[in-house]
C-alpha cells in the first residue's frame, strides 16, 4: 500500500470520527434532559396547584398509610408554598374529614413524620395497594389526584400506620352506687 493511500485511508477515519462526534452532539442537544425534571423520589404521587398569580402550591410525594381499607390513614409526603402569602392546603378523599394544613409563604411542611405535622384520614376508601381518589384544594384552586395506599408490608412504611387505641373507661368513670 502507498504512503498515500494510507494517509488517504487515516484521513477518512479521522473525518467519520469527526461527524459521528458532532452527530451524537446534536441528538444530545435535541434531547430532554431528564435530570432536570420534577420528580417524586419515592412512592408517593405529586400534585401542583396554581395560584392566582400562576406560582406553584404543591404536594411532593404524597400517600397515605394504613392497616386497611376502612380504617385511618397516615398521610405522608410534604406541602410547598412558593408563594408570598401563607396558605391554607386542604386535602379531601371521600368519606374522611378533611385534613387542613397551614403552610407559610415560601415555605415546606412535612407530613406524617417524627418531625412534621400529623396529617390523618379518619377513614381511607380504599384497600393498601390501591388509589384513592383525593383533591387538593388551596384557595379557590383544586386539582384532583390519585393517591396511592400502602400498608405496613414494606418495612419502610410499618411504623407509619396508624394504631388504634384502644381507651377504656377508668374506675373513676364508673358511675357510682348512688346514681
Amino acid at each position: 500500500m502507498s504512503r498515500r493511500a494510507t494517509a488517504a485511508r487515516g484521513a477518512r477515519t479521522i473525518a467519520v470520527a469527526a461527524v459521528s462526534a458532532v452527530g451524537a452532539l446534536l441528538l444530545a442537544a435535541c434531547a430532554p434532559t431528564t435530570t432536570t425534571k420534577p420528580y417524586d423520589p419515592s412512592d408517593g404521587v405529586g400534585v401542583s396547584v396554581l395560584g392566582e398569580e400562576d406560582t406553584d402550591l404543591r404536594g411532593i410525594n404524597l400517600m397515605v398509610v394504613s392497616a386497611a381499607e376502612g380504617e385511618a390513614g397516615n398521610v405522608l409526603g410534604a406541602l410547598a408554598n412558593e408563594t408570598a402569602d401563607d396558605a391554607s392546603f386542604t386535602l379531601q378523599a371521600p368519606g374522611a374529614a378533611p385534613v387542613i394544613v397551614e403552610v407559610p409563604a415560601g415555605g415546606t411542611v412535612y407530613l406524617g413524620t417524627e418531625t412534621g405535622e400529623a396529617a390523618l384520614l379518619d377513614t381511607v376508601g380504599a384497600a393498601p395497594g390501591n388509589y384513592l381518589d383525593a383533591t387538593l384544594t388551596v384557595g379557590g384552586d383544586t386539582k384532583e389526584f390519585q393517591l396511592p395506599v400502602f400498608d405496613g408490608t414494606l418495612s419502610e412504611y410499618a411504623d407509619y400506620v396508624p394504631v388504634e387505641v384502644v381507651v377504656e373507661p377508668s374506675a373513676s368513670a364508673s358511675p357510682s352506687p348512688s346514681e
